[in-house]
This record gives structure tokens, sequence and C-alpha cells, in this order.
């Protein structure tokens, strides 16, 4: 049993490897790192509404990411914006901007695609039952 636990866990390892190199080479044509395009994408789901730094970390797939330095440099882009909170000076609040959800906007139809691409060799069954497994992890 102890093999199959270590196969599993290597496996994963592998897997995950896998994926992150793939990402990493799609976003790297959008001039982005993965850890900003999940920055930009927890944005644009707040729907206009500022989030801070706190909220944002939380919201992070790479719970260990610098944050405020993705931020800095997102903001150096024009992708996003960040103000200081009018009730809460200490507070900072960040905001996507036009400019980083016209990126995103161009960036969705060819992420689906590339994401197909990376899991063509599954089913409809095996990918729901893969997404099952996986969630059991977390």
């Amino acid at each position: 049993m102890n093999d199959l636990n270590s196969r599993a866990v290597i496996n994963l390892m592998i897997g995950g490897n896998f994926m992150a190199e793939n990402m990493n080479a799609f976003f790297k044509i959008y001039d982005l790192t993965v850890q900003q395009y999940n920055i930009l994408r927890i944005l644009r789901g707040q729907d206009g509404l500022a989030i801070n730094l706190f909220e944002l970390q939380k919201h992070m797939i790479h719970k260990m990411s610098n944050t405020t330095r993705l931020v800095d440099k997102l903001k150096i882009k024009g992708l996003l914006e960040r103000k200081v909170c009018e009730e809460n000076r200490r507070k900072i609040e960040i905001f996507i901007t036009d400019k980083g959800l016209g990126l995103l906007a161009g960036i969705d139809q060819y992420l689906i695609d590339y994401e197909k691409k990376l899991t063509k060799s599954f089913t409809k069954e095996e990918l729901i039952q893969l997404n099952t497994l996986l969630e059991k992890i977390k």
C-alpha cells in the first residue's frame, strides 16, 4: 500500500509540474506570470468592487506569492490601480483597470482552448472524476 501512496504522490507532483510549465509558457505570451493572471482573474471577479491585499492573498492559488510585489508589477503595466481607502488610510484598495479587463477578455478564449488541449486525453467523465479526486486533496 505504501508503494501505491508514493506512486500517487509522485504522479501528482509530475502532473502538477507539467501543468505549471505549460501554463507558465502560455501566460508568457501575454507578458504575465500565472500568479499575475490569478490576481487579475480575482479582481475581475470583484465586478468593480475594491479588494485589499489581505483578501486578495486569501483567494490566491499560490498562497506563498509575494502579493505586494505582484500588485506593484501589474500596476506598472497599467492593469490595476491601488488607492488608499478613504475610511481607513492604512488600507489599500485594489481595482482592475479597463486595460486589465481588456487583456483578460483577449486571453479568455485562447485559455479555454489551451486548457482543452492540455486535457484532451480525458473523457468528460474522467475529468469529473479527476476533479472530484483532486478536490479531496484540499
